[in-house]
């Protein structure tokens, strides 16, 4: 049986045979190098393999046929190669972005336009192109196929996490006007510490032990932040301090969470394209989580009706669940949150909403991302009272930005809040006690002043 060069995208070579060059700079002619990788992989792609001809030795010969007139050196014919074996075995241009441990976001706007995050910091990858529209999305394709998706003309959007984890959003004609937009959210090893985010200055090690506190102490928590604000992966790690002992259940639209205790149960939302049935939506997965005796309950984000229904978990005995919200600091979640669920059909009046949502939430923990790309847990804040119709919030951690380095760097110090914080009693009535060193030295003392300085 012949092989077609298309039907070899779907092989998966097992070890690479040469070292990547990943360096467009090697090529002197561009305009050469996207000539011959274009004539290769869109003229030559539906060519048989033959069955007594080894897919490494056929794709050197095609290669040796394509370049024939043009003066290569070595190097050049090496990358050229790699390109092509990319394509076969890899992701095509794509692939050592996705291998790269330091990049983080992956931005492609069209097939000359290829942004990355570093660090925070987002540029523009110069040495990686496509083809072609239709380029980007067969490489899409091939990402998004091992799990069960496909992205046509009927169903041009695509949302979903990918076999490492990653999380690729793709959206094409006719949605998009300008062709194809692919977005591909990584996580770093790394990042899936405390102790990490401690060490980048993402939060204080006070901060760091409240919050674990608080996980372990049953208190249910709202993460809000902007996007890519590092909302998913501080819910992702402090869901890591919760007991093994204990039933989990987690709830997306693209499974992102990483939990490493035993008893994880993982449910993903389901949509349709324009002619099917069956969308299944995180409202439908959080009341059917309800009758699944779970322990804790993570939602990784509530936007909309699922609010109600999260916030009546809460209230009824399944402390300790934890979720994300888009939100601008944590007034504006409490505020969305009452919209969201007003909006879901709710014949409730607003004072018992407030009421109902002061009942069920303990803390609000919120996350930025500064202008100088590093993230920042700007706000740890609790629920204090309900006063005049009004929910009021109480600071207990904050970051405060005084400007800007030289170089451009956000210049700022943590907070402590003096007073003891309510939450820290339903946390110590738990029998933790590790904490005491953070506020005993305050429980004399409720004057507003602020502890600056700390570690």
């Amino acid at each position: 049986m012949k092989q077609s060069l298309r039907d070899a995208f779907d092989i998966k070579s097992k070890e690479k045979k040469i070292n990547i060059i990943n360096d467009y700079e090697i090529f002197k002619d561009k305009k050469l190098l996207d000539k011959l990788r274009t004539e290769i992989v869109e003229n030559l792609i539906d060519r048989e393999i033959p069955k007594d001809m080894a897919l490494d030795e056929w794709l050197n010969d095609l290669i040796d046929k394509t370049i024939e007139g043009y003066d290569l050196s070595n190097l050049e014919r090496s990358h050229l190669y790699n390109l092509i074996d990319n394509e076969i075995n890899g992701y095509g241009p794509i692939t050592e972005l996705l291998n790269s441990k330091n990049i983080t976001e992956i931005m492609i706007n069209s097939p000359n336009e290829i942004y990355i995050e570093i660090d925070g910091v987002l540029s523009k990858d110069e040495s990686v192109s496509f083809i072609n529209d239709e380029h980007i999305i067969r490489t899409v394709q091939r990402l998004i196929q091992p799990l069960g998706r496909t992205i046509d003309a009927t169903n041009p959007m695509v949302d979903s996490r990918l076999l490492d984890g990653s999380r690729i959003n793709a959206v094409i004609p006719p949605l998009s006007t300008k062709g194809p937009v692919v977005t591909i959210r990584k996580f770093k090893e790394s990042m899936r510490s405390i102790d990490e985010l401690i060490r980048i200055g993402t939060l204080t090690p006070y901060m760091a032990r409240f919050l674990e506190a608080a996980v372990r102490g049953k208190l249910n928590i709202i993460v809000c932040g902007g996007t890519g604000s590092g909302k998913t992966t501080l819910l992702n790690i402090l869901s890591g301090f919760i007991g093994d002992n204990e039933r989990i259940i987690t709830i997306e639209d693209a499974a992102e969470l990483k939990l490493e205790q035993a008893h994880v149960i993982s449910l993903e939302t389901r949509r349709t394209n324009y002619t099917e049935n069956g969308e299944i939506t995180i409202r439908d997965l959080v009341i059917n989580s309800l009758r699944m005796r779970p322990d804790r309950i993570i939602v990784g984000e509530v936007r909309g009706k699922e609010a109600f229904d999260m916030l009546q978990a809460m209230n009824t005995g399944h402390e300790g669940s934890l979720t994300t919200m888009h939100a601008n600091g944590p007034l504006d979640a409490l505020n969305r949150l009452e919209t969201m669920v007003l909006m879901g059909g709710m014949d409730i009046p607003v004072k018992a909403v407030r009421e109902y949502i002061i009942s069920a939430i303990d803390l609000i923990v919120n996350v930025e991302r500064m202008s100088d790309g590093r993230r920042k847990v700007t706000s740890i804040c609790e629920l204090e009272d309900f006063t005049d119709g009004e929910i009021k919030l109480k600071e207990i951690f904050a970051f405060e930005q005084k400007g800007l380095t030289e170089t451009g760097e956000v210049d700022g110090e943590f907070i402590l809040y003096d007073g003891v914080p309510k939450v820290y009693k339903k946390i110590k009535a738990r029998g933790i006690t590790d904490i005491e060193d953070i506020f005993e030295p305050n429980l004399n003392n409720n004057l507003p002043d602020r502890k600056q300085d700390f570690s």
